[in-house]
């Protein structure tokens, strides 16, 4: 059973989001999962539309007249999803727990003698490194830490490595991290600025998916549900289901697996899932350029591999790319200059004033 908590003090990087929607693709995967809410604001309980008289406060507290057992106050959100909720009482465990010895174990005993058969136990923190968020960190073998690409979300990051640490040399508790991307606009330079100082600061902690901005995550959340329940099309589906098979190819017993490996399995996996693709050939003539790229929605509108065009004889530059039935925006990089596509009549202007050129994809016939 891996035990994994979510957590950063800066609020809004999409923590509580992460632990929902991470949860309910793990569980679309075949893992049974327990997602515990451990924070008093209960956003996760909240966004999952759970009402319960008992919550992880009956089962923490020493105090509570209702004394329950964590078993007894599992609920179901689905199959193999089931969520222990939290409750607004759950504030008053820090003052409870202040004076108590082994206070900050409380929940690791808890776990400890949990009899659940689960494969996951992920557990949504509170937006502080309270008590609470200590208790976490105990309970847990391994951390996910959400953290958006800003300046401020990465001078707060140092803070908690800095509590994981203290942990560590405290209780003798080793704890192992992993830095989430979230919020990710790749519409915006500054983003990709911050991404790379974010992968230079903290080389071999960060995941390979990356958290797209995806206004569908908060409706889905508002509706009371996870994101594949509201849309399991949309581009925040498609994120956390890629991030939840990056994890799951964590439990691979085999360790040191190559990093091209680790991709080839990645992509036979996420391929068995997916929506079929269809090829689509985008092209521009520009036969006296140096470098062209495409960039869009399909590539995280970045300037790499993904989007480097092959130049023909006639000067013809052109790109292949695997596309899954859709509405995608994007743009032709010609040495440095960024275009739109002179050759396709669908644009649609973008936030900075620009004209995008669009690209509609039908589902794929099958044979």
């Amino acid at each position: 059973m891996r035990i994994i908590s979510i957590t950063n003090q800066k609020g809004g990087c999409g923590k509580t989001t992460t632990a929902i929607n991470l949860a309910a693709n793990l569980a679309v995967n075949g893992k049974k999962i327990l997602l515990i809410d451990l924070d008093p604001q209960s956003h996760a309980t909240l966004g999952l539309n759970i009402k319960s008289e008992f919550s992880i406060y009956n089962v923490l507290s020493k105090l509570t007249n209702k004394k329950a057992r964590l078993e007894n106050i599992i609920q179901n959100i689905g199959a193999n999803f089931d969520i222990a909720p939290s409750s607004i009482i759950l504030s008053t465990l820090e003052q409870e727990l202040s004076g108590e010895i082994g206070r900050e174990s409380r929940l690791w005993e808890v776990l400890n003698g949990f009899k659940g058969s689960y494969d996951y136990v992920l557990i949504d923190c509170p937006p502080n490194l309270g008590i609470l968020t200590i208790n976490a960190i105990r309970a847990s073998r391994e951390i996910i830490i959400p953290v958006e690409a800003s300046r401020f979300s990465l001078e707060g990051l140092g803070q908690l490595v800095g509590i994981i640490e203290l942990v560590r040399d405290r209780l003798s508790h080793e704890v192992k991290y992993k830095i989430l991307v979230t919020n990710f606009d790749s519409r915006l330079r500054h983003s990709f600025k911050m991404l790379d100082k974010i992968k230079a600061t903290f080389a071999g902690k960060l995941f390979s998916n990356i958290i797209h901005v995806n206004v569908k995550l908060k409706e889905a959340q508002n509706e009371g549900t996870h994101i594949l329940n509201f849309d399991k099309y949309c581009r925040g589906a498609k994120d956390y289901f890629s991030l939840s098979r990056e994890m799951i190819m964590m439990d691979e017993p085999a360790v040191e697996v190559t990093t091209k490996k680790l991709e080839k399995k990645m992509s036979e996996m996420i391929k068995e899932k997916l929506p079929r693709l269809s090829e689509v050939v985008l092209s521009i003539s520009a036969p006296d350029a140096k470098e062209v790229y495409v960039a869009g929605d399909f590539n995280n509108w970045q300037l790499g591999d993904s989007g480097r065009m092959e130049k023909a004889d006639n000067g013809t530059w052109r790109k292949s790319v695997n596309l899954a039935k859709g509405r995608y925006h994007y743009r032709f990089v010609i040495d440095g200059k960024w275009t739109e596509d002179s050759g396709n009549p669908l644009s649609e202007m973008n936030p900075y004033g620009q004209m995008d050129s669009l690209l509609e994809v039908a589902s794929k016939k099958t044979a």
